[in-house]
């Protein structure tokens, strides 16, 4: 009997079946369709995922089972969603339970698990990992950029386009907004209607060079290094394999040569 819940509870296609066909139960019941064939899935897709959490401590232990990051993402979005099982046993009506729809939408996340049958995710991870610890420092770079411009502009604009600069955040995010590139025009030409011709073309000229130093110049050059540091790993692999090939050929020469 051991065997057979290990068995059914530890096969990771069942387990994603269950959270597919949970995610299919929030979206309806979020749509507004609630029934009560609806209310048991839900209810059964929970304790599933609470019997496997269970299944996994016995089986791997507590220590074990936590030091996975799955696992703690998994046993961290089933202790949270555990409440939504207590509008089961409340009369209608007793109380609202619509922050209980909350924990309950937090199970959609383990849909997230889908990665782990990506191929090579692990790798993929890893040059990510590696190419957020070579980028970080011109990140911050380019952040430290966004908030100077964003706080200048601030002092700057904020009688004239207050939708856009009123408060030292809300300028940050406008800046931040030219920098993406996306409909960044709308900006000077609110401050320019706003002032005289002559001031308004001024104020065109800043923001187009603050779009090609931040939005063209600024998002190549991080974009540029990420995507380096993502490929310097299998750029590495692909040397190493070229520096063997070359010894394997060098090897082969000289016992040509010999036997010449």
């Amino acid at each position: 009997m051991k065997n057979i819940i290990e068995k059914i509870f530890l096969n990771e296609k069942i387990i994603l079946a269950v959270i597919l066909l949970n995610a299919v139960v929030i979206y309806l019941q979020i749509s507004g369709i609630s029934t009560p064939l609806l209310t048991g899935l839900d209810i059964a897709c929970t304790l599933i995922f609470l019997i496997e959490m269970i299944v996994k401590h016995i089986k791997l232990g507590a220590k074990e089972y936590w030091r996975s990051g799955w696992n703690r993402l998994d046993g961290i979005l089933v202790i949270v969603s555990l409440p939504s099982l207590v509008e089961v046993f409340l009369p209608t009506g007793m109380m609202d339970l619509s922050i209980l729809l909350i924990f309950r939408m937090l199970r959609v996340l383990r849909f997230f698990r889908v990665l782990h049958f990506f191929p090579n995710f692990t790798q993929i991870v890893k040059a990510f990992k590696m190419a957020m610890r070579e980028s970080y420092a011109i990140l911050l770079c380019f952040f430290v950029i966004i908030v100077i411009f964003g706080l200048l502009n601030c002092s700057l604009f904020k009688d004239i386009a207050p939708q856009y600069f009123s408060t030292p955040l809300e300028s940050i995010y406008s800046v931040f907004r030219i920098c993406t590139v996306e409909g960044w025009y709308d900006i000077p030409d609110t401050i320019a209607a706003g002032t005289t011709p002559v001031i308004g073309g001024f104020v065109r000229l800043y923001f187009v060079f603050l779009l090609i130093l931040g939005g063209i110049i600024g998002m190549s050059f991080i974009n540029s290094i990420f995507v380096d540091a993502m490929v310097s790993d299998n750029n590495d692999d692909v040397m190493k394999k070229l520096d063997e090939l070359e010894k394997k050929i060098d090897e082969l020469k000289k016992i040509s040569e010999k036997q010449n």
